[in-house]
């Protein structure tokens, strides 16, 4: 499942339906609760707002300024439609012409923390709101200008009161960086092409989120206290009465998995799986992928070499992999005995259980239906949990290559891990 729902001229409207309570019994019901960027880009008669109305949103918070709104436009107004314009930013500032050595973390959580000081009425407002639309089953969006700032504060809020664990929370704050590229063309046709000093504009890194909410901690103590003791809300009724309303039972069976192999058709759609799994990663400080490092040259490379494969659930995408037929940077020179699987990725929160583990016993099987004896694949020295999977899963550890060069320039340890077949 992608969380962004694709429009035309909107780049980060994402439906938080899916992520799953921790102990995974219950997960967020998906098409009532969307956050997004500026709504004011809609026009009635258009592709994007019959896929809007399509929806069946009929709630709109609008957290921009007034100013904002009446300058780049507001949600056209429908008979459908209540409109609610809740400023929760009560001290503009201007990200676009900060020093390039402005880190964002620091500086972004700082203003974030400027939000929950100043913005208290609205906030409050707007989670009372989120309850009611919920309790009745109505669909209701939030946004602000790009869908990231203070549309994170406040998904972050909701998500937390909700039950989320926190690397979710952040997750979901960074999957804007898939629409940075986007909202920074925005940002430039709007000022005549010119490029923005602050080189963060639009994007989303985790130590913005990851600081805001440390610092939510150190002076309020918890989410659950802000919102009792400085919004002024029941912060036990309000959280019982959004998971009442938001969560649903997770399921407990699933389609049988479905695989095919990836033309160049698919590349696109690639890229955007490995950048996915990249903020997951990063999100739960885990320092191995990163996003944009592998584009769709990549992933042709890939196919023309040796096989790219998609797993499905229901015709959604579950996953994907690489299978390669040698592999010297990280294996040295080889007879032709092995298959070496590589990126094996599934679709965060809305893969069926066990993808990874089918995937890789997929791939085996189309290993061994070649004749090679051996399946082979390496992972990071310094990610002993992924170690700890694939040794689960029936592959033993025979060597490590202490600088394997990726392609990157920076050469890296992997520890080798083969199975016989």
């Amino acid at each position: 499942m992608d969380r962004h729902i694709a429009f035309e001229d909107l780049h980060n409207f994402r439906d938080l339906g899916g992520y799953s309570t921790p102990d995974g019994r219950r997960r967020i019901r998906p098409g009532l609760l969307y956050r997004a960027d500026s709504l004011g880009k809609l026009a009635e008669g258009t592709k994007d707002w019959d896929r809007f109305m399509s929806l069946g949103i009929g709630t709109v918070l609008d957290l921009r300024h007034p100013w904002e709104a009446e300058a780049r436009g507001r949600v056209p107004e429908h008979p459908s439609l209540a409109y609610h314009n809740l400023s929760i930013e009560h001290r503009p500032y201007d990200q676009p012409s900060q020093s390039p050595d402005t880190a964002p973390g620091p500086y972004l959580s700082e203003r974030y923390l400027e939000v929950a000081e100043d913005g208290t009425k609205e906030m409050a407002a707007a989670l009372e709101l989120i309850a009611e639309s919920a309790a009745s089953g109505t669909p209701l969006v939030f946004h602000c200008a790009s869908g990231k700032d203070r549309t994170g504060q406040l998904a972050a809020m909701v998500l937390t009161l909700l039950g989320i664990d926190e690397p979710t929370v952040i997750e979901d704050f960074t999957l804007t960086e898939l629409a940075s590229p986007a909202l920074l063309s925005d940002w430039r046709r709007r000022n005549e092409g010119r490029t923005p000093t602050w080189p963060f504009v639009g994007r989303a890194p985790a130590p913005v989120m990851r600081l805001f909410l440390t610092a939510m901690r150190e002076r309020y103590r918890s989410i659950d206290s802000y919102v009792t003791d400085t919004l002024g809300l029941d912060a036990k009724a309000l959280a019982d009465s959004l998971r009442a309303s938001l969560l649903e039972p997770a399921p407990t069976s699933w389609p049988p998995l479905t695989y095919r192999r990836a033309t160049p058709a698919d590349t696109t759609l690639l890229v955007r799986l490995r950048d996915t799994a990249a903020l997951w990663q990063l999100a739960r400080g885990i320092d191995q992928w990163k996003p944009g490092e592998k584009d769709e040259a990549h992933f042709r490379t890939r196919m023309r070499e040796g096989e790219v494969w998609l797993a499905h659930t229901d015709g959604h995408l579950a996953g994907a992999w690489e299978l390669w037929w040698d592999d010297p940077a990280a294996w040295g020179p080889r007879p032709p005995d092995a298959g070496y699987v590589h990126r094996l990725m599934t679709t965060p929160h809305t893969s069926p259980p066990a993808t990874g583990r089918h995937m890789l016993k997929e791939a085996e099987s189309r290993i061994k239906a070649t004749g090679r004896p051996y399946a082979r694949l390496d992972c990071l020295t310094s990610n002993p949990r992924l170690r700890a999977y694939y040794e689960s899963a029936g592959y033993t550890v025979v060597g490590e290559q202490r600088a394997k060069d990726g392609g990157s320039g920076s050469p890296y340890a992997v520890t080798l891990l083969e199975k016989r077949l």
